[in-house]
């Protein structure tokens, strides 16, 4: 990854060289995504399935990178799935997220979506009014809000507790009988997604586990006859400390032996990564325009802010930065720097909410740097409040691919 992150800064430093105002961007490298991805999908068992969730980063050139490598996309609204359709005809597609419309469930019918997760029982119902009639039935998984014994708490929990999302689990029994008299739907399976930002490999891996053992009693006990189970995304990035990932080679070793002592032969396991698949291709880059030292703080003012880069604000932390030094400085009045301080880093807004990191150590850093933010590729610039004060986007460029 040093390699390609030399890359990355090389073409920062050619574009700001070429541009005739403080530089702000977003850089994607294909490269580095590729080859990350390759390793998730070649460690997984022969039976798992990774599906790319979208929601993360639906630029189309990042979905065509990935569109080769993964088993497929998740969507979570019409407008996602109308993307999709209309770049990558084939591709298999599944359907989440809640509240639904009715004109949502229709075009999953007519675009041939391979599977509806369904949050509700009234979801439930009104799919099969429309579904009535149609050629095949609509294949779907059950979303349940899973209550599971000593769950892993993260920053974010969706599920295990009273939230908006899927199903609770006493209402399975009353859509299992449903279903019965109804052969317009096909139930595939189920769908969990309780948490997100999940850092501890060996607390992911029991979350499964609890999963397939709850899906194996549900199949015994209403004698059901299902293909696969979505587990869901939930895999977090470490923003706070970007040197202790989440251990994938321990979690894909772990998820072969779970699947060897599997109590669900024969079914399928579907993953629908989202952050952690995207994330560390895409970098944030903005130039220091100013420096400011207030009461007993230095403030480095950098072209751009959060209405392009949201995750910190959205996260609650400050962000890893790397500060790329530009030695030109045609200007007749002083340069201002800092060094080996501690520096808050803000952009152009109207805000004190405008802030991307903060209490940071640096070495040196002057007007005219660039701040190069890494992890930037997932829930970043799609996330972002971007015309508040109409300022310009930043520019976007992507890397590509060694097969390119």
């Amino acid at each position: 990854m040093e390699l390609r992150l030399a890359a990355v800064f090389t073409s920062v430093r050619a574009a700001e060289v070429k541009s005739d105002e403080p530089l702000c961007a977003y850089v994607y490298d294909l490269e580095a995504l590729r080859q990350h991805v390759d390793q998730l999908v070649s460690t997984l068992p022969d039976n798992c399935r990774l599906f790319y969730a979208i929601k993360a980063n639906s630029d189309l050139p990042i979905l065509e990178a990935l569109a080769p490598l993964v088993h497929g996309f998740e969507v979570s609204s019409g407008g996602e799935l109308d993307w999709v359709r209309a770049h990558f005809a084939d591709i298999p597609v599944a359907f989440s997220g809640p509240g639904k419309l009715d004109r949502e469930l229709s075009r999953a019918l007519e675009s041939n979506v391979e599977c509806l997760h369904i949050e509700s029982f009234s979801e439930l119902q009104r799919l099969a009014e429309i579904a009535k009639g149609a050629s095949q039935p609509m294949g779907i998984l059950l979303r349940v809000n899973l209550p599971v014994d000593n769950l892993t708490k993260t920053s974010l929990m969706m599920g295990g507790k009273p939230t908006p999302f899927g199903m609770p689990v006493e209402q399975l029994e009353a859509c299992f009988n449903w279903l019965q008299t109804h052969p317009e739907i096909r139930l595939r399976g189920f769908h969990f997604h309780l948490l997100s930002h999940q850092l501890d490999a060996q607390a992911h891996l029991q979350l499964l586990a609890a999963y397939q053992l709850q899906v194996r009693q549900w199949c015994d006990a209403y004698d059901l006859q299902i293909d696969h189970i979505n587990v869901g995304g939930g895999i977090g990035i470490n923003y706070r400390q970007p040197e202790q990932q989440f251990d994938w080679k321990a979690f894909s070793t772990g998820l072969v032996a779970l699947q060897d002592n599997t109590v669900l032969p024969g079914i399928n396991i579907r993953f629908e990564l989202g952050r952690y698949i995207t994330a560390a291709c895409g970098y944030y880059v903005m130039q220091v325009i100013d420096i400011k030292h207030s009461y007993d703080q230095y403030f480095l003012i950098g072209r751009g802010g959060t209405h392009h880069f949201r995750t910190p604000y959205a996260q609650g932390h400050s962000h890893p930065f790397h500060v790329l030094p530009v030695n030109a400085w045609p200007h007749a009045y002083p340069r201002l720097s800092v060094s080996n301080d501690r520096v808050s880093i803000v952009g152009q807004l109207c805000t004190p909410k405008d802030l991307l990191a903060f209490d940071a150590p640096v070495e040196s850093v002057s007007c005219g740097d660039l701040l190069v933010f890494p992890y930037a590729g997932a829930y970043a610039w799609n996330i972002s409040h971007h015309d508040f004060l109409r300022h310009p986007p930043p520019m976007q460029w992507y890397l590509p691919t060694e097969q390119s």
